[in-house]
């Protein structure tokens, strides 16, 4: 939307980095089967710019799991409005931990 565009008229990185934070965090709470929390992102480059209208579709793809934590990929693509094919536009690593409801991390696996 509008609101969420640099002077330029592009979508803030921000906006979309959120975006990409908010899928990987629906697969963390999948996998890990409660709350969780971002604790890293890694590898980050913008591509391209994303306009306003383009549709923004987001994958993300779990990685690694380890004892309390998960490592997750999402791609990010971006195709115009009126366009048949789109492009990609970012990709990064989150990595996230499971927590109890104290917040403290916790096995994603119980006994493990």
């Amino acid at each position: 939307m509008p609101a969420d565009t640099n002077p330029a008229g592009d979508i803030f990185g921000g906006w979309l980095m959120s975006q990409m934070d908010l899928a990987a965090g629906n697969l963390a709470g999948r996998v890990s089967q409660g709350r969780g929390a971002t604790v890293a992102v890694e590898a980050m480059q913008f591509l391209r710019p994303v306009k306003v209208g383009d549709e923004v579709t987001l994958y993300a793809t779990l990685k690694s799991v380890g004892r309390t934590s998960m490592r997750i990929h999402v791609d990010v693509w971006a195709r115009s409005r009126f366009a048949k094919e789109g492009a990609k536009v970012t990709d990064a690593d989150f990595v996230f931990v499971a927590l109890d409801e104290d917040g403290n991390s916790r096995a994603i696996f119980p006994g493990s």
